[in-house]
């Protein structure tokens, strides 16, 4: 049987053993959930709601779906928007569903202005009170990863300076999320969002290596480094001690794997020969509409992680 073949057997075979039942609108796991083995070599987090036509509009379907696919986990940068209530739900059934949380939202972005490059105390103080306020919407969702984004360059004022605020804030923000296991991963994004300030991974890895905390790493997109520097695996390597987290989405275009330039077999096989055993955040889009894009989705991931042949 091939793997293709194995999952179809395993989803019809969920069908038929699941112990739900209704309670309200909602649906309710009265046990742990593991009945399946995971399909992947590596451990990939589609967003929340990347397969809503294969899966029907409800959330937990959603994810029930996620789980039964062979997926590890899911990613919502814009879980901090969503209601209190929405936000508990989703946390009680990832830990039901045995899913990791990936990366969060940990502030509010600026894309047209200066932000922690500053060192003005206003802005890090606001700065500071929007990522305390993130550490509750961690905790209902078991979240680990909150994405900052230190925002715009200032085009007045000397990179190295503007480097040294954002480490001096980088550390206070440290300091605040050490005491509760969260981290804050910072990504660097490409040319297409002129003028901000982060923008490689050897910068941010500068940055990490200076702010000398485990709450202060790397988040490692793919998509993004394949646009402003390529050399992709070189700089896994080299920042290596330094990211916590990747995200992925060809280029270009930004979908799955195999409808652009990256040979995603070779950076996944990478990946799992240096035993990464993180998530790996689904962050694109799709090439084909509807249910046969998100079928294409699956099919491209089983296809990408199938390195070992």
């Amino acid at each position: 049987m091939n793997r293709k073949e194995f999952l179809a057997t395993t989803m019809l075979g969920a069908a038929a053993t699941r112990y739900d039942f209704l309670l309200g609108n909602q649906r309710a796991f009265p046990e742990p959930y593991e009945p399946f083995r995971n399909t992947f070599n590596l451990n990939y987090a589609p967003k929340i709601s990347m397969f809503k036509n294969l899966a029907g509009p409800e959330l937990l379907d959603q994810l029930r779906f996620i789980k039964e696919t062979g997926f590890s986990g899911i990613t919502d940068d814009g879980m901090g928007r969503r209601p209190i209530e929405e936000q508990k739900k989703i946390g009680q059934a990832l830990e039901r569903l045995n899913l990791r949380m990936g990366v969060i939202g940990g502030h509010k972005y600026f894309w047209d202005k200066p932000q922690m490059v500053l060192g003005d105390q206003d802005v890090n103080d606001s700065f500071l009170s929007e990522l305390k306020s993130t550490i509750e919407v961690a905790k209902r969702v078991n979240a680990t990863w909150l994405t900052i984004m230190p925002g715009m360059l200032n085009l007045r004022m000397e990179s190295g300076y503007q480097t040294a605020n954002v480490i001096e804030i980088l550390k206070k923000a440290s300091g605040v999320l050490e005491p509760h296991n969260l981290v804050m991963v910072l990504e660097p994004v490409n040319r297409n969002y002129p003028g901000l300030f982060l923008t490689t991974i050897s910068q941010a890895y500068s940055i990490c290596k200076a702010v000398d905390s485990p709450s202060c790493k790397i988040l490692n997109d793919l998509y993004h480094q394949q646009i402003t520097e390529g050399n992709l695996i070189h700089n896994i390597d080299k920042a290596w001690d330094q990211i916590g987290i990747f995200q992925v989405g060809d280029n270009p275009g930004r979908n799955e794997p195999f409808t652009g330039e990256i040979n995603f077999k070779n950076i996944f096989r990478h990946l799992h020969q240096k035993g990464y055993d993180g998530l790996i955040g689904m962050e694109h889009g799709q090439s084909i509409p509807g249910k046969d894009g998100e079928q294409a989705i699956i099919d491209a991931y089983l296809k990408a992680d199938n390195f070992k042949d």
